[in-house]
């Protein structure tokens, strides 16, 4: 275990997928500011735990007030901040886009190493798997045709994060049958001709009307009538990993379950 010295007393994260984990794993007097993405209910994955947290637009000037001695930051942070933060000297700690479960657990074990609880990050990291092993499909248990569309009208695509997570509760990405190779657009006409057994629609905590969740109600669906099972996937829960997995297990695992029951 790190020693209490060693641990950052001022953490400030630039990254609402950071928030997420930072607020998961450090103390909450450790916890400078968050991100304003945080702040933001309609999609934030903190929810309500990052209104109660301070939290900057991410320019260099907000954070060198917090006098923090440590920053989380993506690599898609502004140069600018990142470079008039590196030249005041202070430690910066960057944490890419996950592509795996693997590659989340990673992630969360390096945010536990930075802001000195170690033993958090294995923990956390045994809570997804249960959480994981809870959610896996019966043994023989057939695999639906899901095809996820979030918030924004973007079909999630192979070799996502999310993509694993559907794998890991029983269903089959039908991005691919559509030839999808990156996370984008997929026309309602594709859909319609060649219907997956389950759509999930992303929906936004605040209720909001969205693309994607207007897209479950389309009239162009109904020809398709009950043979697709359609369904809300709540959008902060295919943003980010680490804790996130978790609910997003739970979830996924009830909606396949329902799904069974309405197309055994």
């Amino acid at each position: 275990m790190a020693g209490a010295d060693r641990r950052p007393g001022r953490v400030v994260s630039l990254n609402p997928c950071l928030d997420v984990m930072l607020n998961a794993l450090a103390d909450r007097r450790q916890i400078a500011a968050v991100s304003h993405y945080s702040h933001d209910l309609s999609s934030s994955s903190l929810g309500q735990a990052g209104l109660s947290l301070p939290f900057t637009f991410g320019t260099a000037e907000e954070v060198l007030l917090l006098n923090p001695d440590l920053v989380l930051a993506s690599p898609y942070a502004p140069p600018a901040t990142v470079a008039a933060l590196k030249r005041r000297g202070l430690r910066l700690e960057f944490f890419g886009l996950p592509d795996t479960v693997a590659d989340s657990q990673a992630q969360v074990r390096q945010l536990a190493r930075a802001v000195g609880w170690p033993e958090r990050g294995d923990a956390l990291c045994r809570q997804i798997d249960r959480a994981l092993a809870a959610a896996a499909p019966e043994p023989g248990q057939r695999r639906l045709r899901a095809l996820v569309y979030q918030t924004g009208g973007f079909a999630v695509a192979p070799g996502t994060l999310l993509d694993e997570m559907l794998q890991r509760v029983g269903f089959q990405n039908a991005a691919t049958d559509y030839g999808l190779t990156r996370t984008g657009d997929l026309p309602l006409e594709r859909l319609i001709a060649n219907p997956p057994e389950v759509l999930l629609a992303g929906q936004l905590r605040s209720g909001a009307p969205n693309w994607a969740d207007r897209l479950l109600r389309h009239p162009a669906l109904a020809r398709i009538g009950p043979a697709m099972f359609r369904a809300t996937l709540p959008q902060r829960l295919t943003y980010c990993g680490g804790p996130v997995l978790i609910e997003a297990a739970g979830v996924l695992a009830d909606i396949r379950q329902r799904a069974l029951a309405a197309h055994p």
